[in-house]
């Protein structure tokens, strides 16, 4: 027997046929045939998930609308200070005696801070006190010897025309009888009158005695008298005493030193009620109003915040700066670490809403004229994108407070979406959570918001 191979492949002989290599033979061509199936239903695959891919809706980031809190505030830098601060200086040239209060002390009305040397003003005042009792003896020896020879020249004139109006009655009734002439009548009423006329002048002259060299010694007496009032001023004015009940910031003055009028030996921050001054961009006064509350952080205390309320608004905005100066008020006690001129970081409520309808700042089309204005917005609505108009409220940097347009449960497209009409996969993982933004704590004047709080 013989075989004999043709075309690869083992072919028997007459005398019989060896099969041993058929099997082999047919599984290879078994797996080519496989492979090439398997090749085309790859193919296949390949494009029919391209053919979807390329024909799919597209996805994109979105958020399902929800009622929510919503927050505005504003946040800047404030510092503390009083209701009033003085300067305290002298007001006579003087060398420094004693300093009787250091920084930080507290004083009350009338209480002594800086004593100058007053020697020279202590006899300044006793000279005047002296001239001052010359001048009064002098008034008190004039009006009285004065008034006694005054006195006694009326006393003597009214005496004399006594007596001459009695020697007059007598002549008058001897004339009648026709023992004396006429003639001596006309003498005796001429005694009379010229009696009167004595009485007349020395009335006067008490009155000229009273109104002349007793004035002048009382003008002396006045002048004597503001000379001790003034030598009792200049003697006060060594002394320095606290206006009003304080605390003193600064201490400028030394024992021994020599002071001039007008120059701040100590700052007081007179007693009064805490209040913090901030100033603001003038871009933000329409948010603010008395009355809003606020919260207050120190910068060197953060963890211990504490409430503020916005006491003033200042009528005149600075023109350098474009800023204007807000006073806030305590309500409650101020803690103990704040002190003078500490900064201090401010969150002022402009706007709340306990629950509202918010959507996404992100979310608003272009077109958007503002608050309470009407934007546009996408929502996905059955797989297609849908184009609603909007009218909003509250708005922050974050969110905005829709009053119309949406409910609750409407899908907001956030992305770049297709056309109104095409169709959409709404991408509800991707899209970032309402107030992502959250709070910041910069030091400048700056609009924050919450959503969600």
């Amino acid at each position: 027997m013989s075989r004999k191979r043709t075309h690869g492949a083992w072919i028997c002989c007459a005398g019989g046929c060896n099969n041993s290599a058929m099997p082999f033979k047919l599984s290879a061509l078994t797996r080519t045939a496989a492979a090439r199936v398997a090749g085309a239903v790859t193919v296949t695959v390949a494009l029919v998930l391209g053919v979807w891919w390329f024909t799919r809706a597209p996805a994109v980031p979105a958020l399902t609308v929800q009622s929510a809190p919503l927050l505005r505030t504003l946040q800047f830098s404030a510092r503390v200070a009083t209701a009033s601060r003085v300067d305290v200086g002298a007001t006579v040239t003087g060398r420094v005696l004693q300093v009787a209060v250091a920084e930080g002390a507290a004083v009350g009305l009338g209480d002594v801070l800086v004593q100058l040397e007053n020697a020279e003003l202590q006899a300044v005042l006793n000279q005047a006190r002296a001239s001052e009792q010359q001048a009064a003896a002098r008034v008190a020896g004039l009006a009285s010897s004065g008034r006694q020879g005054a006195e006694a020249g009326v006393a003597q004139a009214d005496s004399v025309l006594r007596a001459a109006q009695a020697d007059g009655r007598r002549t008058q009734d001897l004339v009648a009888q026709g023992f004396l002439s006429p003639s001596r009548l006309d003498e005796a009423q001429r005694a009379v009158a010229v009696a009167q006329a004595q009485l007349d002048g020395a009335r006067a002259q008490r009155v000229a005695n009273a109104g002349t060299d007793v004035a002048q010694a009382q003008a002396q007496l006045s002048l004597a008298r503001a000379a001790t009032q003034a030598a009792l001023a200049r003697l006060a004015q060594a002394t320095l005493r606290a206006p009003a009940a304080a605390r003193v910031l600064t201490r400028a003055v030394e024992p021994g030193q020599i002071v001039q009028p007008g120059r701040a030996l100590l700052t007081l921050a007179l007693a009064g009620p805490v209040q913090l001054v901030a100033t603001v961009d003038e871009r933000y006064l329409q948010q603010l109003q008395p009355g809003q509350p606020a919260s207050v952080r120190a910068d060197a205390y953060p963890e211990q915040r504490f409430a503020a309320q916005v006491l003033s608004i200042a009528p005149l905005v600075d023109a350098q700066r474009g800023a204007v100066e807000v006073r806030f008020a305590l309500p409650d006690a101020p803690p103990p670490f704040l002190r003078e001129d500490m900064t201090l970081s401010i969150e002022v409520v402009t706007a709340r809403r306990d629950a509202a309808l918010v959507v996404p700042v992100a979310a608003l089309r272009a077109g958007s004229n503002g608050t309470n204005g009407t934007v546009t917005v996408m929502v996905e609505r059955d797989g297609r994108v849908q184009s609603r108009e909007l009218r909003l409220g509250l708005r922050t940097l974050d969110g905005a407070e829709v009053l119309d347009g949406l409910a609750a449960g409407d899908v907001v497209l956030l992305g770049a979406a297709p056309a109104p009409g095409q169709r959409v996969r709404a991408d509800l993982n991707s899209a970032p959570a309402p107030g992502a933004a959250g709070r910041r704590d910069d030091a400048g004047a700056a609009l924050t918001n919450s959503m969600g709080r």
